[in-house]
């Protein structure tokens, strides 16, 4: 296991067993592992950083998917069987006022 952690290591950061060998200017091999290297860091960085927001993003859009439905349930009550809002006070509109 060991072995095979350092073969690894040695192909991707090791500029005389990489395939990067074949670029023939040091100073250009350098620069493209540089560029790789970056280019990494930056993916992991984004990767994880969704990783721990998704928890709050899956909540955000679970409160309002939810205020959504609320919405719509009202709504369709309201307009099927409006009596369930009437408890007798307020104003009435039957024509009668006080």
């Amino acid at each position: 296991m060991r072995q095979l952690i350092l073969n690894g290591w040695s192909f991707i950061f090791n500029a005389e067993v990489s395939p990067l060998h074949h670029i023939p200017d040091i100073a250009t091999r350098h620069y493209v592992l540089q560029a790789l290297g970056i280019m990494w860091a930056v993916c992991f960085a984004v990767a994880i950083g969704s990783y721990t927001i998704l928890v709050a993003s899956i909540l955000g859009h679970s409160v309002l998917i939810a205020a959504a439905a609320i919405t719509v349930a009202i709504y369709t009550a309201a307009a099927k069987k409006p009596a369930l809002f009437s408890n007798g006070s307020g104003c009435r509109n039957d024509g009668e006022h006080e």
